[in-house]
């Protein structure tokens, strides 16, 4: 089984920061890509940020600037630097890690349970 929970998140002020995290564990053998997604009220989830296991990486156009995403491949572990926070960030952001794992040696994306941002004066 694999595990992925997320934590970081809060109420921040407008122009503050925040920095996610998320750990992957259990039966790994290797981690693909890497996501962040967020919900917010009302609305469809969506792709913010990606990261692939060499570091490629490509964002959404409204965090071009201010999120930045990396990753430890040694601790399985993702991580979501936000600058320049806006209202319109306040969401629940999830993390997403496509994963090849025992037993079954299969390939499949493993969700987290998310985190609240609330951006908000």
């Amino acid at each position: 089984q694999v595990q992925v929970v997320e934590s970081g998140g809060g109420l921040v002020q407008p122009g503050g920061s925040l920095r996610l995290s998320c750990a992957a564990s259990g039966n790994i053998l290797i981690i693909y890509v890497m996501r962040w997604y967020r919900q917010a009220p009302g609305k469809q989830r969506e792709l913010v940020t990606a990261i692939t296991s060499d570091g490629s990486t490509n964002y959404a156009d409204s965090v071009k600037g201010r999120f930045t995403i990396s990753r430890d491949n040694a601790n399985n572990t993702l991580y979501l630097q936000m600058n320049s926070l806006k209202p319109e960030d306040t969401a629940v952001y999830y993390c997403n890690a496509e994963v090849y794992s025992t037993p079954n040696y299969s390939r499949r994306n493993y969700w987290g349970q998310g985190t609240q941002v609330t951006v908000s004066s």
